[in-house]
């Protein structure tokens, strides 16, 4: 089931740094008669017009490059899973990504390699080759002042706390999620899946995805409508607007893992739901309680694939795919993260 509060849902809220940095309109440059007739004056005591210009150009060069946004939050905050990203959005478009990619630095307790990929110009999420080691530290630390003529900026660390390694399987032909912590099974949940039969543009849109999801927030009770679809008349068959209990999002196009809104003698034996994991109420419960953002929930069995740029589905690209994405030149991105 699909909602329409995609983003907006999650009771987990990323943190943001303060970076303030002032935005203003380059003055614009003055006429060649009024640069000629400046040149000219040698009485005035004000300097050249071109030279106020080229000063107020100057200082706004030397505002230094923030952060804006790291996500997730800090090791006092919350616990992660150990699919986690880290995504950093800097507080304006980097120009020089090599640069600046090479200031952030990534150290673990016990450490995997991994590498930053740009997903905007803005934006940089540091993903691991494999899944982090549960139950450690990271220490993520931006070297801001060591970006040439980024002196005066101050460096920004966030520490973060990897809980248990919580990995779920769907298996959407069995209609099953099976539930591993720290690699022991802990719990089988009969679930339904995406019934399908509702294609747009090209895509069966109630179809769930199938692929490595991460958890992205949980909310106790969830609002979720049809108007993702366009549909918003009531007397519309297609027409829903429902309180769901228990619900973890793992995709920003409303997949969720959440209670079924009753329907309970389908879970575990047929797919009935919009797209999302209907689990029984014990079960959605359960994961819902133990549900950490970053953690692993991987999904088999249907045709539609899930796009790597859904959420934090960042798992979807292999290792060589993913280190495609770095500004540095191969070898550059691991050896920037060895502190």
């Amino acid at each position: 089931m699909n909602t329409l509060k995609r983003a907006a849902g999650a009771s987990f809220a990323a943190v943001a740094l303060a970076a303030a940095t002032a935005c203003s309109a380059g003055a614009a440059a003055p006429a060649p008669a009024q640069v000629a007739a400046s040149a000219k004056s040698t009485a005035s005591p004000e300097p050249p017009a071109r030279l106020r210009v080229a000063a107020a150009s100057t200082a706004q060069r030397k505002t230094p490059l923030g952060i804006a946004d790291i996500t997730p939050m800090g090791e006092n905050m919350e616990k992660v899973g150990v699919g986690f990203p880290i995504i950093v959005t800097f507080d304006r478009k980097v120009t020089d990504r090599a640069t600046a990619e090479a200031a952030l630095q990534v150290q673990a307790d016990r450490p995997v390699e991994g590498a930053w990929r740009w997903v905007s110009d803005r934006k940089a999420v540091y993903r691991t080759r494999t899944y982090w080691h549960p139950h450690q530290k990271v220490t993520f630390t931006a070297h801001l002042s060591q970006i040439p003529g980024n002196e005066s900026a101050k460096d920004v660390t966030r520490r973060f706390a990897v809980g248990a390694a919580n990995i779920s399987v769907v298996d959407t032909k069995k209609h099953v999620m099976k539930v591993r912590r720290d690699g022991k099974l802990v719990k089988s949940i009969p679930i339904s899946a995406g019934r399908g039969g509702l294609v747009r543009n090209g895509v069966d849109v109630y179809l769930t995805t199938s692929g490595v999801h991460l958890t992205m927030g949980k909310k106790r009770v969830e609002t979720m409508t049809s108007a993702w679809m366009g549909v918003t008349d009531p007397k519309n068959p297609l027409y829903y607007k429902l309180q769901i209990p228990w619900a973890v999002r793992i995709s920003d196009s409303g997949e969720y893992v959440h209670q079924s809104a009753g329907d309970y003698q389908f879970l575990g034996k047929s797919n009935q739901s919009h797209g999302c994991v209907r689990a029984t109420p014990a079960g959605a419960k359960w994961f819902y309680g133990i549900a950490q953002r970053g953690d692993v929930v991987q999904i088999t069995g249907t045709k539609r694939k899930l796009d790597w740029r859904n959420g934090w589905s960042y798992w979807q690209l292999t290792w060589t795919q993913w280190k495609k994405g770095s500004a540095l030149p191969p070898g550059g991105a691991a050896a920037a993260q060895q502190g």
